[in-house]
């Protein structure tokens, strides 16, 4: 099973590195070039281009685009056709190439796309997961996980360089307890959720927001409230829970 990867952005060669990396046959697909009649298509291009860029497909191929928000639709009347969505990121070859192992990828599709998305998973050892419900919620679930805990890390990064912390120290002092947070929560969220609002101090969260209110930190204080309200949600849970650790 041959593979096109059609749109060299940091996705794409991140994907035809690894493949490459597996000694499996890929070739790579600048914009704007003629696509080769390879059994199978990913289209790694921006989402405003997949419809465009399925178009020029005219050879019997599967293809799959990568897009997390996008619909199968978007590349209709083509078919087969699927989508493909590694569960990962991906900040370009010349940044890092990711560890796939295990990790999951997102499929939909009709048969044959799921059957080439499942060969391609594979191939890179990651972890197929049929996704048929409303991309939109999928990609959403993917934003506030990866994108938000990034946004998280560095307002709290913020909050510790105003305790005294030097500015570039700060990230590498909170990202230890930040990845095995969420290390523990891979596992289950609610045992592994920790800290005041859980715990019900209601005197260690009031004076949070003291603090940050007294550094001027007021843009963070509605978003402390929005987290410290969810965890509170999670408390009755997380008593019942006998593995959560209440420290």
């Amino acid at each position: 099973m041959d593979i096109g990867i059609v749109g060299p952005g940091r996705l794409g060669r991140s994907l035809y590195a690894l493949l490459i990396e597996a000694g499996h046959p890929v070739v790579l697909v600048g914009r704007g070039d003629p696509i080769p009649p390879l059994p199978v298509l990913l289209l790694t291009v921006p989402d405003d281009a997949i419809a465009q860029v399925a178009a020029t497909v005219t050879h019997d191929a599967v293809v799959l685009h990568c897009s997390g928000a996008a619909d199968v639709e978007v590349l209709a009347p083509h078919q087969p056709a699927g989508s493909f969505h590694p569960l990962m990121t991906f900040p370009g070859p010349e940044v890092a190439i990711p560890l796939l192992q295990g990790v999951p990828v997102a499929l939909a599709g009709d048969a044959k796309a799921l059957e080439a998305g499942h060969a391609i998973a594979q191939i890179l050892g990651m972890r197929a997961v049929e996704v048929p419900g409303d991309r939109r919620l999928y990609h959403c679930a993917a934003v506030i996980a990866g994108n938000f805990a990034t946004v998280l890390l560095a307002e709290a990064s913020r909050v510790l360089e105003a305790a005294g912390v030097p500015a570039e120290d700060a990230p590498a002092m909170l990202a230890p307890l930040a990845m095995a947070s969420l290390q523990n929560a891979g596992i289950d969220p609610v045992a592994a959720l920790t800290g005041p609002a859980v715990r019900g101090d209601e005197k260690t969260i009031a004076g949070h927001r003291e603090a940050l209110e007294k550094a001027q930190f007021g843009d963070l204080i509605r978003l402390y409230d929005l987290l410290t309200e969810s965890a509170v949600s999670l408390k009755t849970a997380v008593i019942q829970t006998p593995m959560s650790r209440l420290d």
